[in-house]
């Protein structure tokens, strides 16, 4: 089995609502996560337009975004965005299966816990809080195994949903070679994206933190 990619970019998809999202101040404190964001569903086509539309403003035009494939089940090449086309990458090893990576050319880099889409309202606003933590040290997947071990509103049904996922992401991202995967980017005409383990600075006031592990 190998990663599903999505070929489309289809612009006719009924508008998305507004992006969930918790951002960290901006400090010259750095820490692991730049905040954290709850999508409504697994469809990065969908989920990605209104995220990169709030970030935009903020952040500085988003180009590249990369995932684990643990948890999304299509992965797109790109995807349209208010008058700009995003890429999408996929690492499996490098890139903690609960983040999601945002790339600016001219700005930097952010990382944002993915909070899963069938969490609870509670679950997800102690997350949402957790990830925005000035200084925080706690890693996307540390965040979530946590929630996951003492939340009282992620229920049994959402917990089988979301194992069932990540025994998939695994299984397939496994058999999918990396050097493949730059060459396919290659030949989309573009560079493949930087690595995920260069982080650079990001916005004002967040110094670059490149040799923290993730």
């Amino acid at each position: 089995m190998i990663v599903t990619i999505d070929r489309t970019t289809s612009s006719e998809r009924a508008p998305s609502p507004s992006a969930r999202l918790s951002l960290t101040p901006a400090s010259r404190v750095p820490g692991r996560l730049d905040g954290a964001w709850w999508p409504r569903s697994r469809d990065l086509t969908r989920e990605l337009p209104p995220l990169a539309a709030a970030l935009d403003s903020l952040w500085g035009r988003i180009t590249w975004v990369t995932v684990n494939p643990a948890h999304w089940p299509v992965i797109p090449r790109k995807v349209p965005v208010a008058g700009h086309t995003v890429r999408v990458g996929w690492f499996t090893d490098e890139q903690d299966p609960h983040k999601l990576i945002l790339l600016s050319y001219t700005v930097g880099r952010w990382d944002l816990l993915v909070i899963p889409p069938e969490t609870g309202a509670a679950s997800a606003a102690r997350l949402l809080a957790a990830a925005a933590t000035v200084g925080g040290l706690r890693t996307a997947g540390e965040l979530m195994a946590d929630e996951v071990a003492t939340g009282d509103d992620i229920d049994a049904r959402g917990r089988e949903e979301a194992d069932s996922v990540d025994a998939r992401g695994r299984e397939e991202a496994d058999s999918v070679d990396a050097r493949s995967r730059e060459e396919t980017w290659e030949n989309d005409g573009g560079a493949a994206p930087p690595s995920p383990l260069a982080r650079h600075v990001g916005r004002a006031g967040r110094p670059s933190s490149s040799g923290r592990g993730r």
